[in-house]
């Protein structure tokens, strides 16, 4: 089974702005600074940005794909199958347990309160055994408990105490303009694309 490989997209020339590099500096601070997601290692989550067919603010603003099955499994069974998802690798040949998704212009899009929220309430659907799975809550609705609303309400308490830590601006400043405004001040917005993992039926050979 082959393996995917992280690609970057850049412009050429030394104008624009990396989303990804920048995104993947404030996540590794917010895992450092708030204790709720020191489980989590960024040398093996992957951050991608995905484009969308507009910028209008309903829809999916962010992402978070695992990369294993409940319990960190590499396979599952599905109807009598079994499957994998294809591992995902970076430049040094390490394994992705996850894939972290931006959607833009859309994620820009949005205050930036309701960004930094936005990017907490996608790091913590990561499970605390950092094994490829998501944090799964009790009841049905595993991935945001109860309601959905209070979930989200929780991250915003999060990035409130992220911000009140005092962190440095450059981490941040660049979520405080809007799609547009990024393009006028960076020239250009760019980052890691990466396709969407794929299911991959494992076959099984023949006994004797």
């Amino acid at each position: 089974m082959s393996a995917l490989a992280l690609s970057s997209i850049e412009p050429s020339g030394a104008a624009g702005l990396d989303f990804t590099l920048h995104m993947r500096s404030l996540c590794c601070d917010l895992a450092q600074r708030l204790p709720e997601l020191r489980h989590i290692r960024f040398d093996r989550v992957a951050v991608r940005i995905c484009q969308t067919r507009h910028s209008a603010s309903h829809g999916v603003h962010a992402s978070l794909t695992p990369l294993r099955f409940q319990g960190g499994e590499r396979t599952t069974q599905r109807r009598g199958q079994t499957w994998t998802i294809r591992p995902l690798l970076d430049a040094r040949g390490a394994e992705m347990l996850y894939l972290l998704s931006f959607y833009l212009p859309r994620f820009c899009n949005q205050p930036l309160a309701e960004k930094l929220a936005t990017v907490i309430h996608e790091l913590w659907h990561i499970g605390p055994a950092f094994d490829g799975d998501l944090r799964r809550l009790p009841g049905r609705c595993f991935a945001h408990g109860h309601s959905e609303k209070v979930y989200h309400q929780q991250m915003h308490g999060f990035a409130a105490q992220w911000l009140a830590l005092e962190p440095p601006r450059a981490l941040y400043a660049f979520l405080e303009y809007d799609f547009r405004e990024l393009r006028a001040r960076h020239g250009m917005v760019y980052g890691t694309k990466i396709p969407n993992p794929r299911l991959i039926r494992v076959a099984h050979k023949d006994a004797g």
